[in-house]
């Protein structure tokens, strides 16, 4: 079985793994106001998630 012959640096690793992390941000229409949120998350805008109000710090439209 081949193994390495020389570990590899950190920064090759790196390089390597570089792409891992990115993944496109997921995006769905608040029932409320109808803005643009990020999904599993209360909206910042009107405070409201799954229908129902959560956060009753933000000013309601």
């Amino acid at each position: 079985m081949a193994v390495p012959k020389r570990r590899h640096s950190n920064s090759r690793t790196g390089r390597r793994r570089s792409h891992h992390h990115k993944k496109a941000k997921q995006t769905g229409y608040c029932v409320n106001c109808s803005s643009n949120v990020p999904t599993h998350t209360v909206c910042p805008k009107c405070g409201y998630y799954m229908g129902r109000i959560v956060d009753e710090s933000v000013e309601t439209p």
